[in-house]
């Protein structure tokens, strides 16, 4: 047996990005936990980060996105460069590439997701989403991006409520971190 699933989406509209992710943990055939939280602030707020896999792992993952930014040491925040390095360390350590995650990453200007396959990969639109149900909420989302009424932490909620209606892996229990954009 083995865990599986979640959903989480990252989104940036009308000045806010936005990532949220659904609660539940599930293994086997069996629900674990409905209120898991999947989402992290990083570096005082200033980095918005999510994973689908294994919490350990993520969590493990989490730290090594922190010590790569602080890394340079000059306070810029650089996410992107620090998602690369990341990805390179995750594909070739022997220890870090045994990891079973996959991360979405957000600051107020940038979106990426990053994999142990050596992936950083910034959405041609300004939506992207990981997990089980992640195709379900990135459909949801691109058409939710269309009404200019509606805001990120909207479009969110409303594109992961539709996964949980139709991903057995994903629950409405939902958790949405949001950060102005500059």
């Amino acid at each position: 047996m083995s865990f599986k699933g979640t959903t989480v989406i990252a989104i940036k509209k009308n000045g806010k990005t936005v990532v949220a992710a659904d609660g539940q943990v599930t293994f086997g055939h069996t629900v674990l936990k409905s209120n898991a939280i999947k989402i992290r602030k990083l570096l005082n707020g200033k980095i918005l980060a999510g994973f689908a896999g294994s919490t350990s792992d993520a969590i493990t993952l989490f730290e090594k996105f922190e010590e790569k930014i602080k890394a340079k040491g000059d306070g810029l925040i650089d996410i992107k460069r620090a998602a690369v390095d990341l990805a390179k360390d995750w594909r070739s350590d022997k220890i870090l590439h045994k990891l079973e995650a996959m991360m979405l990453v957000a600051d107020s200007n940038n979106i990426l997701l990053i994999s142990g396959t050596g992936d950083v990969v910034e959405p041609e639109e300004d939506v992207i989403s990981i997990g089980s149900g992640g195709n379900y909420a990135y459909s949801a989302a691109l058409a939710y991006m269309e009404n200019k009424k509606l805001s990120a932490f909207e479009v969110a909620l409303r594109s992961l409520k539709i996964a949980a209606r139709v991903c057995i892996y994903t629950n409405s229990n939902i958790v949405l971190e949001e950060i102005e954009n500059e």
